[in-house]
């Protein structure tokens, strides 16, 4: 199997080109030159790839086929096939990195364990944008992709990520939208920050800033566009100081040691690790 960088001389490339995600004008100047060079490239749309050819002024050479969900499975053999040959295959979707939230994933794997070499075209990225312009945290961050479509199983799968940490990503389909924001208000708290991102970089950009609840009430009314989510983390739990000593104190009583038992009771309750340490100490000298 072939290290990263590495290029086997009996094997082909695989290319993830990154395509714009509303503005054509935010495509990588790369993304040109490997459409141009490409033996084949797979893309998830050919109409659209047509567009995106005609708006960055580059034709194909090589062949061009379909590549969607819908033939994901059947078709990546063939493509494998070519990169055995030797082949420089480029994947491009409708819009942003291919295999994240979108086809790709398979012939990724597929070609790694068969030791192709897989590179990528950096571009635009739904996901971190939304993040960036949110005004949510940014440090620690997660991508859901879609929630579930049946309301049982977005149920279940939210309140799963009811204690998550970290500020959470997800793309949503316009008139899902409001179902999966009063989904998201019953499973996280009505209160919690979030912001909608619609048509990201294109004519009509919005982001709608607000808690859950005003938002679900916004998305009530019905909304257009391509839709990216940006939810706040859930916030740390503040127990008693008092407590969560005593449960210092009965773990340290027990052979752990202070300095690891008030950092862990310090993450799981957001007071002071200092502070809780200090207080521990102070007790056991007094």
């Amino acid at each position: 199997m072939t290290s990263p960088g590495e290029r086997a001389s009996d094997h082909g490339v695989l290319v993830l080109a990154a395509t714009p995600i509303g503005d054509p004008h935010d495509a990588a100047p790369r993304l040109a030159r490997e459409i141009a060079a490409a033996d084949v490239v797979a893309a998830e749309d050919t109409r659209r790839l047509k567009r995106l050819c005609s708006a960055l002024g580059v034709e194909p050479t090589g062949s061009v086929l379909s590549y969607h969900e819908h033939n994901e499975s059947s078709r990546t053999p063939e493509l494998l096939e070519r990169l055995r040959e030797g082949a420089r295959v480029v994947v491009v979707t409708d819009a942003g990195m291919p295999s994240v939230s979108d086809p790709g994933y398979r012939l990724v794997s597929a070609a790694v364990e068969a030791g192709v070499r897989v590179t990528c075209v950096p571009g635009p990225s739904a996901v971190l944008m939304a993040l960036a312009v949110s005004g949510l945290p940014v440090d620690r961050f997660c991508f859901e992709g879609f929630a579930p479509r049946k309301p049982g199983e977005r149920a279940r799968a939210l309140a799963a990520l009811k204690d998550e940490r970290r500020t959470m990503i997800f793309f949503e389909a316009p008139h899902r939208l409001d179902a999966t924001l009063a989904a998201m208000a019953e499973a996280f708290g009505a209160d919690r920050p979030a912001a909608v991102c619609r048509e990201l970089t294109k004519t009509y950009e919005e982001v709608r800033r607000g808690d859950l609840a005003d938002l679900a009430a916004w998305a009530a009314d019905g909304v257009r566009g391509e839709i990216t989510i940006v939810v706040g983390g859930a916030p740390a739990a503040v127990s008693d100081p008092d407590e969560a000593l005593r449960v210092i104190q009965e773990r340290v009583a027990a052979g752990e040691r202070l300095k690891d038992v008030a950092a862990d009771v310090a993450a799981s309750t957001g007071l002071s690790k200092k502070a809780l340490y200090d207080a521990a100490v102070a007790a056991r000298r007094g």
